[in-house]
């Protein structure tokens, strides 16, 4: 089942109650003089795995409603992996203020190694219970739809994979691109993900261990990066991948690429993206400004309608366009994952990346 245009039927019950569009949500930000932030301008840094020109779309918006952080903002691009490790090896003398793009494995982790501090109130109060942390030092910002895409200039509709299965079947043989796994959140989840979905059955990993290893035979190359991922698809090295939806809607968007995502039948893994506080940061009031900014309605309304992002703060009306857009969620045994996934993204890097073929 492939992604329908804009135009096509939202399913009953899809997103609905994921989203819950009713009542509750931040109030729109107010400029400095009145915000947590507003005796603290010293340089405010972030963290961040999120799509650049995003990022600075959000900086810029930011600093307007928070004039005393104008030109102080000091935004690092890291993948969500990068970003954790960095974060705890700055432990002892943290140099960040807030990390911004995680999945909740992660999050959890940094959780776990005490090194992130509680958002704001108003930010954790935001927020369902079951998208944050209990204690509030990281909250999911929004959720990531993990499908499939292709270059439509290589493959037809009918030649593409439709199901995550179709990934491993002959057809596919050195079509596929996978962005490098232990460096990237997004790949680490998806993994977990597939192996996860055939756990209750086979009663352990070994069966999703399997199926990665036929995926990893069928993996023409390990992109180091998300720009490499795209590029390499866009000049046809590759035909298909896994990756995230709303990435992959701003690659069509943005750079006009010829990429056609497909929402796999049997559903995609919904992950949670969160943001949190890094603890003993330089500008602590500067960070929760800029949390009770990000996470505010206007700020997510305007994300929503342009970045194609999926809130999980409650906001007035539903974008238009995940409104006419078929999306089924695939159930995952998220506990279990974020229990787990350290030790299965291990094991695939020692016993299964690059031993398809064996």
């Amino acid at each position: 089942m492939t992604l329908r245009p804009l135009r096509s039927a939202l399913l009953a019950g899809g997103l609905a109650l994921m989203l819950g569009m009713s009542a509750c949500g931040l109030d729109s930000p107010k400029p400095s003089g009145t915000s947590a932030g507003a005796e603290d301008a010293g340089t405010l840094t972030i963290y961040t795995a999120r799509d650049k020109a995003l990022a600075t779309e959000v900086i810029a918006d930011f600093e307007k409603a928070n004039p005393k952080y104008a030109g102080k903002v000091q935004l690092l691009t890291l993948g969500a992996q990068e970003a954790l490790e960095r974060v705890k090896a700055e432990k002892s003398n943290p140099q960040g203020d807030i990390w911004w793009g995680g999945t909740q494995q992660q999050m959890q982790q940094a959780a776990a190694e005490q090194v992130l501090s509680p958002a704001p109130k108003d930010v954790i109060d935001a927020v369902p219970s079951g998208q944050r942390d209990a204690d509030g030092v990281w909250v999911g910002e929004m959720k990531l739809a993990e499908v499939i895409f292709y270059n439509k200039d290589m493959l037809t509709a009918d030649q593409a994979p439709k199901d995550w299965d179709d990934l491993i079947s002959p057809a596919m043989k050195d079509k596929i691109a996978i962005r490098d796994v232990l460096a990237s959140g997004t790949m680490r989840s998806i993994y977990a993900a597939m192996i996860d979905r055939q756990f209750d059955a086979a009663g352990s990993p070994d069966a999703g261990y399997e199926w990665l290893k036929k995926l990893d035979a069928n993996t023409k190359v390990y992109a180091a990066n998300p720009t490499d991922l795209y590029l390499r698809i866009t000049r046809q090295e590759a035909a298909v991948t896994a990756w995230n939806l709303q990435d992959v809607m701003l690659q069509i968007k943005n750079q006009k690429a010829p990429f056609t995502p497909v929402v796999p039948a049997s559903g995609a893994p919904m992950l949670i993206d969160g943001v949190a506080k890094i603890k003993d940061g330089p500008s602590p009031a500067g960070a929760d400004a800029f949390l009770s900014f990000l996470m505010s309605k206007d700020e997510q309304t305007k994300l929503s309608e342009t970045y194609f992002q999926i809130p999980t703060i409650s906001l007035p009306t539903e974008p238009a366009w995940l409104a006419d857009l078929d999306l089924k969620e695939m159930k995952v045994n998220w506990e279990r994952v974020n229990k787990s996934e350290p030790e299965w993204s291990a094991y695939w890097a020692a016993n299964i990346k690059g031993q398809g073929n064996k």
